[in-house]
């Protein structure tokens, strides 16, 4: 007779959950929703059932999961009628059901493992909450888009989510309920781990983000660019949606954003866009971004202040690095603010390159439709300044950021710091690097070296392109004074296991010893092309060893590059040919930078090169030229290319050393034109013009002088 005594009658009834239990696996369903109200209401009142794993399992299962589906179906085809007829008491009724159902998914969904929320029972769920968004009231929305982030943050949740046909409720309110987005963020970063059919997410992707720029016109936009600028750069490249539609709209949201006077959130939400689709669309993004020639007025302005699009989306973000950089140190070791201000600079420093690079391509192509900027003159000359005072800023900071990491004060060695305090103590304390053990200034970071920061690495990239473009000698002569930063970034980024070749030289002098290093050589190498064509530059770059690091890094891409190993039949060569060959011409290409860089401080140093320099000449002359496989037709690719610039440099080296040197060297030098020709004959670089004639330079040079 207990099944039968009413649920109000407490003295007829055993402890709360057995009670709830016993109404849940009735056979009617009034006494079902007593039971789920009732468990609503222990569960929120009582935190010691709430903390009780196993009587939570057995409440959980004792829910019918086609009663529970039931009661979403009916509260959101009921509240979706409209009928005159419907009394307000049955609409009221159905909003409750929803409710009711929505809130003990949540609680659950909150409270169990995340192996219990990748059951069936909470999975088959997934679609059912989708579809009641539209339907439910403020505060059930909530909880139902909380209880799908919850879901689709495990693997078979996100997989369940992907299969939902219809996300149109999602999307249509996703522009006053931000977590929709979180939803679809977590699905999709988790769903390409777990979906086979990636075509079907890529199209499925495709498609959602074009119906939230649909959903989200009329609006700042803010709450999707965030969005957009933290998903495409996660996605791998077959995920990736190729060519979009919805890239001119996004376009339009950046422009509208700039020219509105944007708050905080809405400058770090284009910025890191922008940056992101940069990157991921380098052949479209810039043209949407830079080559817009409408003509924007900023609302604070009269229509007389009207600018370009591209120029008010440059400028603004120079402002931003101005007002930022200068407080940044002080920021360092707080969790909070660092790593989103250091994230939106980073992203403000890549925009700012590939500016630099789409202002070059469009100046030097005019007939390139695909790189037109047009900005009157006296606009440039404004970005130009900009632009000189914003990097003058930059070499500031990265003076003093590498000098508070590794050089400490003015005097103070390393070695003579204080003591780093007990672990209990550094908690309180910003300037200690428990990590590394050492004491610290109190504007260095405890957790991230300046080898591992991408707010560096993205600074110097974006100054040394500068740099060496623009021929301003005042920023040329600041940033030389970064030459024993950049030789030093330089020698880490070859010790670092993911990027060294055949140096075994772990001695990293990066600064603390905390995460890993990024690599930096290419864009140093770019900030050395520049400071090299000074002399103080080049003086700068010798007197820190930046001769010795470049030439060792050079001669491992050589040597290793160069192997004789014979190249696999071409049947199999396509099987083979991914990340190795694609590692190996990355080096190459990297050889040939390095060697652009040495070729400029060799021809100019006076009287001759140094003694010390000829070590390249040895190295090379020692080297045996790889066999060409039978039938391998192919043109020549960028590792002959380093090839032919070594032998250049070497060239270089013994033509402008004096003539009692180069006696030392003749045995080095006939074995460098046995290469040469060796090279020119065994149809090496048969096809290239350009190779073949400097092949030919370097004989007859070294024959001249021999």
């Amino acid at each position: 007779m207990n099944s039968t005594t009413p649920p109000e009658d407490p003295q007829n009834q055993t402890d709360p959950p057995t009670k709830i239990r016993t109404l849940l696996r009735a056979k009617d369903d009034t006494s079902r929703f007593v039971g789920l109200a009732l468990l609503k209401s222990v569960l929120n009142n009582t935190p010691d059932l709430r903390s009780n794993h196993d009587i939570l399992i057995s409440l959980w299962e004792a829910i019918p999961p086609k009663f529970l589906a039931r009661l979403i179906k009916t509260g959101s085809t009921t509240s979706a009628r409209r009928e005159p007829s419907s009394k307000e008491s049955s609409r009221r009724e159905a909003n409750d059901m929803l409710g009711l159902a929505v809130s003990v998914l949540h609680t659950f969904a909150s409270l169990l493992s995340g192996e219990a929320r990748q059951s069936l029972k909470f999975v088959d769920r997934i679609p059912q909450l989708v579809g009641c968004l539209l339907h439910s009231s403020d505060e059930t929305t909530k909880l139902a888009l909380e209880t799908l982030v919850s879901l689709v943050s495990q693997p078979e949740g996100a997989r369940a989510f992907t299969a939902v046909e219809d996300l149109t409720p999602l999307t249509e309110i996703a522009s006053s309920q931000p977590l929709a987005l979180d939803v679809l963020l977590y699905a999709w970063l988790n769903a390409m781990a777990a979906v086979t059919n990636r075509d079907s997410l890529r199209s499925k992707m495709d498609s959602t983000i074009g119906s939230l720029v649909v959903s989200f016109k009329g609006t700042d936009a803010v709450t999707l660019l965030s969005f957009l600028g933290n998903l495409l750069p996660k996605l791998e490249a077959e995920i990736l949606p190729s060519n979009p539609k919805w890239l001119p709209s996004l376009a339009s949201f950046i422009h509208n954003l700039v020219a509105s006077r944007p708050t905080s959130a809405g400058r770090e939400a284009f910025t890191n866009l922008s940056a992101a689709l940069l990157e991921v669309y380098p052949f479209h993004a810039p043209a949407l971004l830079f080559s817009n020639q409408d003509t924007i007025t900023p609302k604070p302005f009269s229509s007389s202040s009207s600018h370009p699009s591209s120029y008010l989306l440059i400028n603004l973000l120079q402002v931003d690095l101005r007002a930022t950089l200068p407080t940044l140190l002080s920021q360092l070791n707080n969790p909070t603010t660092y790593p989103p201000t250091a994230h939106r600079l980073t992203s403000a420093f890549n925009i700012t390159s590939h500016f630099t690079g789409y202002l070059l391509r469009s100046l030097e192509s005019s007939s390139d439709t695909t790189t037109t900027l047009s900005l009157a003159p006296d606009l440039l000359l404004t970005l130009r300044k900009s632009l000189s005072e914003t990097l003058s800023l930059t070499a500031e900071f990265l003076r003093d950021r590498w000098d508070a990491s590794v050089a400490g004060a003015m005097g103070l060695h390393p070695d003579a710091r204080a003591p780093a305090p007990s672990a209990s103590t550094a908690s309180h304390t910003s300037g200690v690097n428990v990590t590394s053990g050492r004491g610290v200034l109190a504007w260095d970071s405890i957790t991230t070296s300046v080898a591992s920061d991408p707010l560096v690495l993205a600074a110097v990239r974006c100054l040394a392109i500068w740099v060496r473009e623009d021929d301003g000698e005042v920023l040329r002569r600041e940033v030389s004074g970064l030459a024993d930063l950049f030789v030093e970034l330089y020698r880490g980024s070859c010790n670092t296991p993911n990027n060294n070749n055949n140096n075994n030289d772990n001695d990293n002098k990066n600064g603390p010893d905390a995460g890993p290093s990024l690599d930096f050589r290419r864009a140093i190498l770019v900030a050395l092309e520049g400071i090299t064509d000074e002399r103080k530059g080049r003086e700068a770059v010798l007197e820190h060893g930046g001769w010795e690091v470049l030439a060792a890094d050079l001669l491992d891409i050589f040597t290793c590059s160069s192997s004789s190993k014979p190249a696999p039949p071409a049947s199999v060569s396509a099987s083979v040919s991914g990340s190795g060959s694609t590692a190996e011409e990355e080096d190459s290409a990297r050889g040939v930078e390095i060697v652009r860089v040495l070729l400029q401080i060799a021809e100019a140093e006076q009287p001759g090169p140094r003694e010390a320099w000829m070590d390249v000449v040895t190295r090379v002359a020692a080297w045996e030229v790889p066999d060409v496989p039978d039938g391998n037709t192919e043109k020549p690719s960028i590792v002959e290319e380093c090839q032919v610039a070594v032998l250049q440099l070497v060239t270089t080296l013994l033509a402008n050393a004096h003539a009692g040197m180069r006696r030392r060297y003749v045995h080095s030098m006939s074995a460098v034109v046995g290469i040469a020709r060796q090279l020119l004959e065994g149809g090496k670089v048969e096809g290239d013009e350009g190779l073949e004639e400097a092949l030919r330079d370097v004989v007859d040079t070294l024959e001249g002088i021999r």
